[in-house]
């Protein structure tokens, strides 16, 4: 399942941070024991997430909820072999707190800890086996579209611990192009959920926004945002009541959009690098037509797609986890010196 070998007895404590969920998980090998997600709902009042909020509730959940995942997981502290933390990129007072807890603990049970990249631990979720099921998973290597409100990637994985990022973004992420344009349409945050709710209601060939034309696999959305925008203002002006009496159809047609821009530079890097087996990662893989898409590419296509349990699409720790029990199993060990850090990529 992987190139190298993973012990399948040993238990790896993981420890995620990076935003504002507080995640703590436990695997035996890559066999999932337990994985606790504390989320915090107090930025809802603000439309985003609020950095030093965040780390003040990390400071409170961190404690609790990697003591539920030891308990759920039936296992004592002792019996931990290896601490995996998400050392970057993130909101850095949030990575300090989950950081220094796993220094902390690492040091006072004595065991070995490694850091781990977010944004590999997205693309690492698709190897967390359930127990007592033998999930499907990619073979290497393989593409991974990983899509979230702050990243919009096409990523060839070479191996756990070679992937190369052949496409990006240029400018904003598709998560955050449903984030914004739900927040302009009065939906709340987070508006991605809201939108994939509402799109279901909707038709979407009701509107047609633009569709940036960018070179090679790279993606833009900002040009889709300002055509959204000068389509709600066009319409207010003739009838204040435009955005109610459209937002399933103003929802649908966004939706569709994006999701068609995603899937256009994918399966085109999919056929130019000649790669049969397909994954989808990340908070915006959790989106209904997105995950549809995907089926339906790899019916038409032949090609073998991989979507990740509704449970591994938002932060969590088991995908921290899983990724740092192929860094351990590759060698790889974190030092006390180690900093946090918010930007980087894979």
């Amino acid at each position: 399942m992987v190139p190298f070998s993973i012990d399948p007895d040993k238990i790896i404590l993981g420890i995620e941070s990076s935003c504002d969920d507080t995640s703590a998980a436990v695997l035996r090998g890559q066999t999932l024991m337990s994985n606790v997600i504390a989320s915090q709902k107090v930025h809802e009042q603000y439309g985003g997430v609020v950095p030093e909020l965040a780390s003040r509730a990390h400071l409170q959940n961190v404690v609790p909820v990697i003591s539920e995942a030891i308990r759920q997981a039936g296992i004592t502290r002792e019996d931990i072999d290896v601490i995996a933390y998400t050392r970057g990129p993130g909101l850095l007072g949030s990575l300090l707190v989950g950081g220094t807890f796993a220094k902390g603990m690492s040091q006072a049970l004595g065991i070995p800890m490694v850091d781990v990249n977010h944004l590999q631990g997205h693309v690492m979720a698709h190897f967390v086996q359930q127990p007592g099921e033998e999930r499907p998973v990619p073979h290497f290597p393989f593409l991974c579209l990983l899509v979230s409100g702050g990243n919009s990637q096409i990523i060839l994985v070479h191996s756990p611990l070679d992937m190369e990022i052949i496409g990006k973004t240029i400018d904003d992420a598709a998560g955050e192009a449903f984030d914004k344009c739900a927040k302009v349409m009065g939906l709340g945050y987070p508006g991605g959920p809201v939108v994939d709710r509402l799109a279901k209601e909707g038709d979407p060939r009701t509107f047609h926004f633009a569709k940036p034309r960018i070179e090679g696999y790279d993606y833009s959305f900002s040009g889709l945002k300002t055509s959204f925008l000068y389509t709600l203002r066009d319409n207010l002006e003739k009838d204040p009541l435009f955005i109610e009496k459209n937002k399933e159809d103003l929802c649908a047609s966004l939706q569709e959009t994006v999701i068609e821009l995603l899937m256009e530079k994918l399966e085109r890097a999919a056929e130019d690098l000649h790669i049969d087996q397909v994954g989808v990662a990340g908070g915006v893989s959790a989106n209904s037509r997105l995950r549809q898409a995907f089926v339906d590419y790899g019916e038409r296509s032949g090609k073998a797609v991989f979507i990740p349990p509704f449970s591994y699409t938002t932060d969590n720790a088991a995908m921290i986890a899983m990724a740092g029990a192929c860094l351990y199993a590759a060698g790889r060990r974190s030092e006390m010196t180690d900093a946090p850090y918010s930007r980087i990529t894979i």
